[in-house]
């Protein structure tokens, strides 16, 4: 009788799994990555955009060694579920990243997900993309809460530093 199943390790798996097996794991990866070359910017569940960040990586460098590059064609050809993408892969992003080694993804954490089952949302683009960029607040902000008992203790701990005199004797 197993009283914690969350607690069994799972021997031997090393991805998430995501689909209702390998090979649908695979097309619902496909799938997305020709979405993501498509539109430059998807929104997904965390979990897929995490998966789908080491695929969208390696894809670029593929496309970086070229399109005469036969792994590169094999790879690209694999991938992409649209045909017209490769294109864009080896003519457009490859060049765009030329100068970058790597990091060409981004991910954002959104708002779960209210209507369905509350899952972990996000957003997963690739960097210089033409869409508008998206909100992102600053927190370094000399106003927040934190910043403002940091000033009042280095400002009060600067008075204590040096002590006023009267007439030559300390207060």
């Amino acid at each position: 009788m197993r009283l914690f199943p969350g607690l069994l390790i799972a021997h031997g798996r090393v991805t998430r799994r995501i689909g209702l097996g390998p090979r649908s794991r695979l097309d619902l990866l496909r799938n997305l990555l020709t979405g993501l070359v498509r539109h430059e910017r998807i929104e997904t569940t965390w979990a897929r955009a995490d998966e789908l960040q080491v695929y969208a990586e390696k894809i670029i460098d593929y496309g970086k060694s070229g399109d005469t590059n036969e792994k590169a064609m094999r790879m690209a050809d694999f991938w992409l579920t649209e045909k017209d993408l490769i294109y864009k892969l080896f003519q457009t992003l490859a060049p765009r990243f030329s100068s970058h080694t790597r990091n060409y993804t981004r991910m954002y954490r959104i708002p779960n997900r209210e209507n369905l089952d509350r899952a972990k949302m996000a957003v997963i683009e690739y960097k210089g993309n033409p869409l508008p960029p998206l909100v992102v607040r600053k927190r370094d902000n000399d106003n927040t809460l934190l910043n403002q008992l940091l000033k009042g203790y280095s400002l009060e701990k600067a008075t204590q530093a040096s002590p006023k005199t009267d007439g030559g004797t300390p207060i």
